[in-house]
């Protein structure tokens, strides 16, 4: 087959990313090669949660990068591409007007989706990690400004709920108390269900943890619980400055690992999980899936690259 090039890009709280991977000849034993990964760290979230839109500054930022993304699309060929955008759009009361001008003037189509989809398309055709098809798991996705947990029994996505509880939102102290008693009370009920149950870790706040826990080879992709804890309250122990200085972190890292951290931590706290399995996945990774697998059954429905609109010099 005539290589495919497939686009995914992830407007979220904190960060804006874009992946480009291509389709491997059907005799490698990886399906996919990673051509590109590019993250801007934009923060949509941080006025979002904190006056209710996104700025205009901010808007002009993300038109520009969803032109510079375009145009690296086009350099790599790219065939199909799909755009989402997460919490911070959907929480904005100029989200829509906001795509609306960027889809004009860029040419770049954003679905805005769900918490529910969301966590769908993180999870969707990455089973082939999990150790166990017959034991139960918690699929937790912190992203800036939400987190979505998923229930998957029997190897199998049962359901999927979003919670308005990121690590920008919380950096802002912008969390409602209510939807943590919410949270909590829907952990407890499936601890309840499931007495022995697995987390899976997806973002890029779990995956840099892992590494930082700098595990034996053995771990493989199982973060222990009680290894975060050590991690998380040595993090706590130091400024901004000395955590990103000391752990490499980019400031835009540094100053919500540990919100992260506490999140995976109260959601361990309330199903008892002794373990998170971090197969260093996310969002952008569901989308090509998603892409590759509607592509097989329907190539027609793809979103091709789109021709040149707009003013290229705004």
């Amino acid at each position: 087959m005539s290589k495919v090039n497939y686009a995914a890009i992830d407007i979220g709280s904190n960060a804006v990313r874009l992946l480009i991977k291509s389709i491997n000849p059907e005799t490698s034993e990886q399906l996919f090669t990673k051509e590109l990964l590019l993250r801007v760290p934009l923060r949509l979230g941080e006025e979002v949660f904190t006056q209710g839109e996104i700025p205009a500054s901010k808007a002009k930022k993300l038109l520009r990068l969803m032109k510079a993304y375009r145009q690296l699309m086009k350099i790599y060929e790219v065939d199909a591409y799909r755009a989402c955008a997460t919490s911070a759009m959907r929480d904005a009361a100029n989200g829509k007007e906001v795509i609306e001008t960027i889809t004009r003037k860029s040419g770049i189509r954003i679905d805005i989706i769900n918490g529910e989809e969301e966590a769908r398309l993180v999870y969707d055709n990455h089973i082939e990690y999990l150790a166990d098809k017959n034991a139960d798991y918690i699929y937790v996705d912190v992203g800036g400004g939400s987190t979505e947990i998923s229930l998957i029994h029997q190897g199998i996505l049962r359901s999927s709920r979003s919670y308005n509880i990121g690590t920008v939102r919380l950096l802002k102290g912008k969390v409602v108390p209510s939807v943590y008693n919410r949270l909590k009370r829907d952990l407890n009920k499936l601890r309840e269900q499931y007495p022995v149950i697995t987390i899976i870790g997806s973002g890029g706040n779990i995956n840099k943890l892992f590494r930082l826990a700098k595990l034996p080879a053995k771990n493989k992709m199982t973060l222990p619980v009680e290894k975060l804890v050590q991690l998380n309250n040595t993090l706590k122990n130091y400024s901004l400055e000395e955590r990103a200085r000391l752990y490499n972190l980019k400031p835009d890292r540094a100053d919500v690992i540990t919100n992260a951290a506490d999140i995976f931590l109260l959601v361990a706290e309330h199903t008892q999980a002794k373990h998170i399995v971090v197969p260093t996945i996310g969002l952008v990774d569901g989308i090509i899936d998603s892409l590759y697998l509607q592509h097989h059954k329907t190539p027609e429905e793809q979103i091709p690259l789109p021709p040149t609109t707009g003013d290229e010099n705004t």
